[in-house]
């Protein structure tokens, strides 16, 4: 982790003013093609919402203002970014769970089951391990959403917020809407645009 100096952040101005602003926040709603995800992840017989959600952290980590967060009235880079995912319980509650980042897939998604199962023993709300490298994030399977609207706390806040909808099949193609939630003091529309594309990249490999 590193300390940004603000005096010679080509950002400084930016960030001065939305940090001012009562809702420095803003959102999206991007479609992204899943097609080629979930047939991947059905000839390899892994989870499909392990896949995307690893394509998605690669996305994060390869963008530098996502790896970056307001701590103690200052600007700080992470080295890297981790997920932090609703995963619900048999009962249809569920646990906040903090899933560490791995580059390869399945040393990622054995970190997810073994959150999982975490979860699945424990009536607790947040994870043992916490901290504010990683990017808040749901799956709401049951719903296609075209917009949605993340809970504020009133509390300054610089964690990323990332909503993932049902799949809904569109002239042959698998299309998940992805809501994305970031402080604009730190994040602006062109790097939602780099985390985009290189979403999409990843999801199509």
């Amino acid at each position: 982790m590193k300390v940004i100096d603000l005096n010679t952040w080509n950002r400084k101005l930016h960030y001065k003013h939305f940090i001012a602003l009562k809702d420095p926040y803003f959102s999206l709603t991007i479609p992204f093609d899943v097609t080629k995800a979930y047939k991947f992840s059905k000839e390899n017989n892994i989870s499909f919402f392990g896949k995307y959600l690893h394509d998605c952290m690669k996305a994060i980590n390869a963008v530098e203002n996502f790896k970056y967060r307001i701590e103690n009235d200052l600007v700080v880079e992470h080295d890297v970014i981790h997920a932090s995912a609703t995963l619900m319980r048999p009962n249809n509650t569920y646990g906040f769970s903090f899933i560490d980042f791995n580059e390869d897939l399945n040393e990622f998604i054995k970190n997810l089951e073994a959150e999982k199962e975490r979860i699945k023993s424990t009536p607790d709300l947040y994870p043992p391990k916490n901290g504010l490298n990683c990017i808040h994030c749901s799956a709401l399977p049951w719903v296609h959403f075209s917009s949605q609207k993340e809970p504020v706390s009133g509390v300054l806040d610089s964690v990323p917020k990332i909503a993932f909808s049902k799949v809904l099949e569109s002239e042959s193609k698998l299309i998940m809407n992805v809501a994305i939630s970031v402080n604009h003091a730190l994040v602006d529309g062109y790097h939602i645009g780099e985390f985009s594309e290189k979403f999409q990249e990843y999801l199509n490999k």
